[in-house]
């Protein structure tokens, strides 16, 4: 387990490029027939992917006793989007399909979360976000068609981009995660711009579906005191609540969010405009 700690604003205005990336980037989510985990202190969301070839994966007891419960979902929910080949995801007994671009819910108390490929030589790839709750709601999968879609932003500016909603109030309850999977138009480079904070949630942004030799500026900071991130293939990036999460691409990406907090309002956002940004 990989844990983070969180970052006061004024902290973050002192920090150099390595020290940066060694607070808000994670730089590996896959490994082969394994799960990777980090615990944030944001909000004590978990960000992680798990990747099986060869054999099944599961998120241990291990992981149980380093949260001092007695498994890892006894008082957690968890979202998985896939965005690798088809799989298997079996929960206490029932099995899911999920395919690529497909999600999966999964409520507290699941006592056992088994992962699968369906095909070794084209594996799945489930990334995943799990924040605490306090309630059990149905496990669910979410294709994109049951995704609320929204399309936003124009090609003259660079930021034409389809948002698809999988883990929100409106497809499904939760406690308090939600997830979703944005997608630019091809030649479109820019994310969530004009940018914004919300004070009452966190985020982590995943990056992927990019050429090995391109990248993403991902910015960061408060509005008036920006920092940047270099962000390639199959890498997040936290972002705590008085930070602004905006990048642009060398070339068109995607990226999946997921947010944890006070409330599940989507719309809940202190919009900064361009020219306020320093």
């Amino acid at each position: 387990m990989d844990i983070r700690q969180s970052i006061h604003s004024e902290h973050a205005k002192t920090l150099d490029t390595a020290a940066l990336r060694r607070e808000f980037l994670i730089e590996k989510i896959f490994t082969p027939d394994d799960y990777t985990l980090t615990y944030s202190h944001i909000d004590r969301i978990i960000i992680g992917g798990v990747m099986p070839v060869t054999r099944s994966v599961t998120i241990g007891s291990e992981v149980g006793k380093q949260l001092g419960v007695s498994y890892f979902l006894e008082r957690r929910e968890l979202g998985v989007i896939n965005i690798g080949g088809p799989g298997l995801i079996e929960v206490d007994g029932k099995t899911w399909e999920i395919g690529h671009q497909e999600a999966l819910y999964v409520g507290q108390g699941a006592q056992q979360v088994l992962f699968r490929s369906s095909e070794a030589s084209h594996p799945a790839k489930f990334y995943y976000n799990s924040a605490p709750a306090h309630t059990h709601y149905p496990d669910k999968k979410i294709t994109l068609e049951d995704a609320v879609k929204a399309t936003l932003g124009d090609a003259a500016t660079s930021n034409r981009r389809t948002i698809n909603k999988f883990i929100v109030p409106d497809v499904l309850p939760t406690c308090q995660l939600t997830m979703g999977l944005t997608r630019l138009d091809d030649g479109n480079l820019w994310n969530t711009m004009p940018c914004h904070t919300h004070e009452r949630r966190m985020e982590v942004y995943f990056y992927f579906d990019m050429a090995e030799d391109s990248a993403v500026f991902h910015m960061m900071g408060q509005p008036q005191e920006t920092r940047h991130l270099l962000v390639h293939n199959e890498q997040a990036v936290i972002s705590p609540s008085w930070s602004i999460h905006a990048g642009v691409g060398t070339q068109r990406y995607t990226f999946i969010w997921g947010m944890v907090g006070e409330n599940q309002v989507f719309d809940d956002m202190d919009h900064v405009s361009v020219s306020a940004l320093r």
